[in-house]
């Protein structure tokens, strides 16, 4: 109130006219008056408006949970559902253009079985070939599957 006051007394130094035939003291004290009153119908206003981040409760742990925590979410929705039509489409293509050797080698070495990706060196030694064979399969079987997605690009492109 103190703070909200001296305001008022500032503006009542910088527009106090003695021309007007009113003691200063007079003046100061209804601009001190109207600078609380003003302060309180300000108040008034905002005391049903609510904020995002107003605490709403506090969790367990005592941390305030605040509205935003609530409305907020991560919008992924069109990024998941790219990444599952993609990895569908990957699958079908792995599955239907690729020969068996292929196929395996990509398995084994980016983990598509639900086991651990496995180095060249390792998918060599699982399979009895050379690993520098493992790395001319695998960039045939990729460059097939790069390929693979670019037909489809420019088949809808063409339609």
């Amino acid at each position: 109130m103190i703070s909200v006051g001296s305001l008022g007394l500032i503006k009542a130094v910088d527009s106090f006219h003695p021309e007007n035939g009113a003691r200063f003291a007079t003046y100061a004290a209804k601009c001190v008056q109207n600078e609380i009153l003003m302060y309180f119908r300000s108040r008034k206003k905002l005391q049903n408006e609510v904020s995002i981040n107003d605490t709403i409760e506090v969790d367990r742990d005592g941390n305030p949970l605040t509205y935003l925590d609530v409305i907020h979410t991560d919008d992924t929705i069109a990024e998941d559902l790219d990444l599952k039509i993609h990895s569908e489409r990957a699958k079908e293509y792995i599955l239907n253009r690729l020969d068996s050797r292929e196929r395996t080698i990509l398995i084994l070495r980016y983990g598509l079985s639900g086991k651990p990706p496995l180095t060249q060196k390792e998918t060599a030694k699982l399979l009895s070939i050379s690993r520098s064979y493992v790395s001319r399969i695998e960039k045939k079987a990729l460059e097939t599957l790069r390929l693979s997605f670019g037909d489809d690009v420019h088949s809808f492109s063409n339609t």
